[in-house]
């Protein structure tokens, strides 16, 4: 092997973490939106279903699908 494989190789490795670092916590950011889009997407399922019942409009239909 020559000198420049002994810096080469460990400069490839080392861009790969970075590229990796930076890739993850992409991913993580837009996984935790994506989560938090989920909970508010369902609270307001259950509030439009509890006005729903409230209203009495759910008396002829069958919500479960």
């Amino acid at each position: 092997m020559t000198t420049a494989h002994f810096i080469y190789i460990p400069g490839i490795v080392l861009l790969g973490v970075v590229i990796g670092y930076i890739l993850g916590g992409r991913a993580a950011k837009l996984a935790g939106s994506d989560e938090a889009g989920k909970g508010e997407r369902r609270a307001a399922r259950q509030r439009a279903r509890e006005a729903r019942e409230r209203a009495g409009s759910s008396a002829g239909r069958d919500d479960a699908r």
